[in-house]
């Protein structure tokens, strides 16, 4: 079948096409329907596609193609660079009381068979229920943006038991610790642990430039595992990343050593913040050291557990969470590198050293946390 709609653009016309499509800064639309016209355009210096070449070429669809040419057509170049005019918004199909029915829904349980629930499931699960005679999903996603709500997103977290005497005792113990000041003798250390797997590029990645980001392979090659041990000293911004093969028992001993014997030699007591792993004990030293040395070392230590389920009592593990996303969001190849960077990475954090402001008190915990202690 002819075409009804004739792209024919003069030489002017293409070079400011040309122009537009290689601007640094342009709607992401505009560039896409500049193409379009470029190869829909039948001139001596046209390309000639045909609407269904260019549909796969962009990933779109051929009625997009025609919409393009037709509009250009009919109203001209700017018109055509430009989206369609939006249809005129119809009635809202879920309002007042079958909203809430909606929100009911997606707080539920989703369908056996499905993780969760999608916009679809929902809307089918509406018809179904007679709330209403037929809803597009769209309404549903307008009606969950309206109401600030995203039924696709869930969070893992660490849910402590109601009524916990031994969470909240462990958590008043390490609250009260936060509470101490500044002693050069006495000082207060966080500890916790983490792994960067190492991923290889398989093909060279290619750089940004103006108008297109950089762009990197899908493929990598895996390159094995290191493990991070950070020791973070809030109340003076401090904090020393050491970078191992592996997080055995042995291997937190020998950092222990390091951090009393190198990094607070001077200190007469050290306490120590920490999760409640099985390697973080005193009988880790013994496996490490004779028994006079491991002795030594744990005279000097004060060490205070993190509740099983309170990690985010440790802030140890908000400065991990500062790394990886500052320094580690990215593909590192190999544990040399990863040396590197995180040695710079720690280099440029202590040089701007800002102690660490910890408001969560005791007193906070008893209200906002009330469901945690026992009834009495």
């Amino acid at each position: 079948m002819a075409k009804k709609y004739i792209v024919r653009l003069t030489e002017e016309e293409r070079t400011d096409l040309k122009s537009l499509i290689h601007k640094g800064k342009v709607a992401a639309h505009k560039r896409l329907h500049a193409e379009i016209l470029l190869k829909a355009d039948i001139s001596e210096l046209g390309e000639r596609w045909p609407d269904k070449q260019i549909g796969e070429t962009f990933g779109i669809s051929t009625r997009t193609v025609e919409g393009v040419r037709e509009r250009l057509v009919r109203e001209g170049l700017e018109s055509a660079l430009n989206r369609a005019a939006p249809i005129r918004a119809r009635k809202r199909k879920i309002d007042g009381e079958n909203e809430a029915h909606l929100v009911a829904l997606m707080c539920g349980d989703a369908p056996e068979g499905r993780s969760r629930w999608t916009l679809r499931l929902l809307g089918q699960r509406m018809v179904e229920l007679g709330y209403v005679e037929s809803v597009a999903h769209e309404t549903i996603r307008q009606t969950f943006k309206k109401n600030e709500l995203k039924p696709w997103q869930n969070k893992e977290r660490c849910i402590p038991a109601k009524e916990n005497a031994e969470f909240v005792c462990a958590m008043e113990n390490i609250l009260d610790v936060y509470k101490r000041s500044y002693d050069e003798t006495h000082p207060l250390v966080c500890m916790d642990e983490s792994s960067k797997q190492h991923l290889k590029e398989t093909r060279q990645p290619i750089p940004a430039k103006p108008g297109s980001v950089e762009k990197y392979d899908t493929e990598y090659e895996h390159n094995g595992v290191s493990n991070m041990f950070m020791f973070f000293e809030p109340l003076e911004g401090r904090r020393h990343v050491a970078v191992t093969d592996h997080r055995t028992a042995l291997d937190w001993a020998y950092q222990i050593r390091h951090l009393v014997d190198v990094m607070y030699p001077r200190a007469e007591r050290i306490s120590l913040v920490m999760d409640n792993l099985n390697t973080h004990t005193g009988a880790s030293l013994y496996k490490a050291f004779p028994p006079e040395e491991a002795r030594r070392i744990l005279d000097k230590l004060e060490i205070h557990y993190t509740p099983k389920h309170g990690s985010w009592l440790n802030m140890a593990e908000i400065e991990l969470s500062i790394l990886s996303r500052q320094c580690l969001d990215r593909r590192i190849p190999d544990q040399e590198a990863l040396q590197i960077e995180v040695a710079i990475w720690q280099e440029n954090r202590n040089a701007i050293a800002r102690p660490m402001e910890w408001r969560f008190t005791n007193e906070d915990a008893r209200v906002k946390l009330k469901k945690l202690y026992p009834t009495l």
